[in-house]
């Protein structure tokens, strides 16, 4: 038990001082940041008013009317006719129904 209160005290001692130390070398450098304080405050200055810049989005795509997007499921279509998947009336009613849309 002594060898236990003999490392706590040594421990509270080594604190103590490395606590005392760091105020100190703190007060000294806020006085030394005092000291190269200017005499008389710096000229104030209006702000500007503020910029409102816009945002540097890349612009959106045109609007497209779905037309690339049939052509392509009217193309995939006419290929499933010609390998014989579809029969010429499924051909025509999805055509339809494509082109209705």
């Amino acid at each position: 038990m002594p060898g236990l209160l003999r490392g706590v005290a040594r421990t509270a001692a080594i604190a103590g001082t490395a606590t005392a130390v760091s105020n100190r070398v703190s007060r000294r450098q806020a006085g030394r940041w005092a000291a190269q304080q200017p005499a008389e405050p710096a000229p104030t200055y209006a702000a500007p008013p503020p910029t409102y810049a816009q945002p540097a989005y890349a612009p959106p795509p045109p609007a497209s009317s779905g037309t690339d997007a049939r052509i392509e499921q009217l193309t995939q279509l006419a290929a499933l006719r010609d390998q014989g998947v579809l029969s010429p009336a499924e051909f025509e009613a999805e055509k339809a129904r494509i082109l209705a849309d």
